[in-house]
């Protein structure tokens, strides 16, 4: 009986470690050996930390990573702070089918690829779009104003892409708060501030980082939304790790610049957990 408890846990736990063997682990190690590759010659490589010398020689890819890290976090701010009453209504405040109502309206979006709803908002955002004719409209502007292609337009399409992800772990966090300690907070003379405050926010704070490290990653390896929305100055470092694959045949110089990201935003999420005080194992559970 205990064998064939053992074979049933193997076989269940089988496609989770070629999941992550094949898909994640083995691709991130070859990746990491080709970074370390270095073009001497027509098909000759030498081993050497060549490539990752000229990221960190070279001041245009670290500012444009240094840029790319500040506007993920600025979009993960952004779509917290909309998220969160969101969030709380959702959960504390809506009931019966309202509430199913309102979480099936954060879903709806998700329905279609991340391609569509880019182009939705470029065609919103456009001189001949919904905003610029209602700006024309109301007499705001005397013709048609371009929306697109700047840092506005991408932070839009950015929180846009990534609210579920905020809402969700918000959502779970919030509902597992008991009301009676709300209102006990409210009995002994506490504000809707102090509440928020003292009460919401601490039990809500696994919730709302591990919704940000989310939204974070998903922001800062996100393509995409900045290539269409932010037009071609938009810097984005995921453009350049594009450029170096597809565009100039520099493989080894990509995998340099995709190990980097992947190290640099992983110090950035363990610095975020070391000053929230919080541990991986918490913020995920």
């Amino acid at each position: 009986m205990a064998q064939g408890t053992k074979l049933g846990f193997y076989l269940l736990l089988t496609p989770l470690l070629l999941w992550l063997s094949l898909l994640i682990i083995i691709p991130h190690i070859d990746m990491a050996l080709l970074s370390l590759r270095e073009r001497v010659g027509v098909r000759q490589y030498a081993t050497s930390l060549a490539n990752y010398g000229t990221f960190f020689g070279e001041p245009l890819y670290m500012w444009t990573f240094l840029r790319t890290a500040m506007m993920s976090i600025l979009a993960t701010i952004a779509t917290l702070i909309i998220a969160f009453p969101v969030s709380y209504y959702i959960a504390k405040i809506a009931r019966g089918r309202v509430q199913s109502v309102l979480f099936l309206l954060c879903l709806v979006p998700f329905w279609v690829s991340e391609l569509v709803r880019t182009f939705g908002w470029m065609i919103l955002l456009r001189e001949t779009g919904l905003f610029s004719s209602l700006l024309q409209w109301i007499g705001l502007t005397d013709g048609p104003v371009e929306m697109l292609y700047n840092d506005v337009a991408m932070m839009v399409g950015l929180v846009y892409t990534s609210m579920l992800f905020m809402v969700v772990p918000l959502v779970t966090t919030l509902e597992s708060l008991d009301d009676a300690v709300i209102e006990a907070g409210y009995d002994l003379g506490g504000s809707g501030v102090s509440v928020l405050r003292e009460i919401v926010i601490p039990h809500a704070t696994p919730g709302i980082v591990s919704g940000s490290i989310v939204v974070f990653m998903l922001s800062l390896g996100n393509y995409l939304t900045p290539t269409m929305l932010g037009g071609k100055d938009s810097l984005w470092f995921t453009e350049l790790i594009y450029s170096q694959f597809i565009v100039r045949f520099n493989w080894e110089l990509g995998a340099a610049f995709g190990f980097m990201l992947l190290i640099l935003s992983s110090l950035i999420v363990w610095g975020t957990l070391r000053l929230t005080g919080q541990t991986l194992e918490k913020t995920m559970g």
